[in-house]
């Protein structure tokens, strides 16, 4: 798939097929798809834990605050930070975006959650001291066929400003 229409189409799904379960070489290119993604100075600084088997998805439903539908998924990732530069955050976001973006091109939805208990997470998963669960994202195959074609989003024109803030969006204005 194109990669505009990856980011086009690509949707947040919860709800996963539980009778297919998604191939190892998926995975690894959605895994691949994190290592390789860019990060401020090269710094590499995030680590994931991968979580798979249905035991360890329970325990991460649990641990959650705003994740328990994680218990359906095929398999997750904790996505871990801890460097103080003030970009970890950005470039954890970019992690996450580019494995959405690998999974919906083979067709795997995903969605993701930071409501989490660390101290639960910090014990159950065994995460050092100096790094802490930014975010977790959910992968598996949609329950339902999705398309993503008709994602209710605003108009550009309440969301992008011309030179200033305030100042109306025309697209016969681009250079």
């Amino acid at each position: 798939m194109d990669a505009y229409d990856c980011v086009r189409t690509k949707l947040d799904l919860r709800e996963f097929d539980q009778t297919r379960k998604i191939p190892s070489d998926a995975k690894m290119k959605i895994l691949e798809s994190a290592r390789v993604t860019g990060s401020a100075m090269n710094s590499q600084h995030w680590r994931i834990i991968l979580v798979q088997t249905p035991e360890r998805m329970k325990t991460l439903a649990e641990d959650s605050t705003t994740g328990s539908w994680i218990r359906g998924a095929n398999f997750a990732v904790i996505v871990l930070t801890g460097e103080k530069h003030g970009f970890e955050l950005i470039d954890a976001g970019r992690v996450i975006q580019d494995m959405q973006i690998a999974a919906w091109n083979l067709g795997i939805v995903s969605c993701i959650f930071t409501g989490v208990n660390q101290t639960a997470l910090r014990r159950d998963f065994s995460m050092p001291q100096n790094l802490v669960a930014s975010v977790v994202v959910g992968f598996g195959y949609p329950a339902k066929r999705v398309t993503g074609e008709k994602k209710k989003r605003k108009p550009l024109t309440e969301l992008v400003f011309m030179e200033s803030y305030g100042k109306p969006f025309d697209k016969e204005q681009l250079s």
